[in-house]
């Protein structure tokens, strides 16, 4: 992990954040998406606060992190929904853990008391990766949605902060 350090995502970004985006959605096992969005949808939908980006020695983008809001609630201010996803070439090296890392810090020093997730069950790096984490699984909605013509559960995770109390 050493050759590995997460900075804040940038527009320069954009393109290997989608590119690393699509491929998790190649997979069949990231999401109920099937197309990465265009950029400004993208940026729309996250908190620019908490956008970090995993970079190798020479500023290659091996993954990201992102959060948007949970809901527009007031009451959730403090809840956000994240994702994660790593290039399928740097899985492995300790990017997931370390984005998540900086992710936490970043809710928490802006109040932010919960991070949920929801992770399809045959995910299994992912949900290790969040366990790891301090992500602890809340329960499973079972036949929640269709995708690729079959029925899928999604197991939700949440971390909720212990320094915010």
């Amino acid at each position: 992990m050493a050759d590995i350090t997460v900075r804040p995502m940038t527009v320069d970004d954009a393109g290997r954040v989608l590119a690393i985006y699509q491929a998790g959605l190649d997979t069949g096992d990231a999401s109920f998406e099937t197309v990465a969005p265009p950029w400004a949808a993208f940026d729309a939908g996250k908190l620019a606060d908490h956008r970090f980006v995993a970079v190798d020695a020479d500023e290659a983008v091996l993954g990201w992190v992102a959060v948007s809001p949970a809901s527009a609630r007031a009451v959730y201010a403090g809840v956000v929904e994240h994702s994660v996803y790593i290039d399928p070439a740097a899985q492995g090296r300790g990017a997931g853990r370390l984005l998540l890392d900086a992710l936490i810090a970043s809710t928490e020093a802006a109040g932010i008391w919960t991070i949920q997730s929801g992770v399809f069950p045959e995910n299994t790096a992912s949900l290790t990766l969040h366990q790891h984490a301090g992500f602890r699984i809340i329960g499973t909605r079972e036949r929640v949605g269709r995708h690729h013509d079959r029925w899928r559960d999604v197991v939700l995770l949440e971390r909720r902060s212990p320094a915010i109390t």
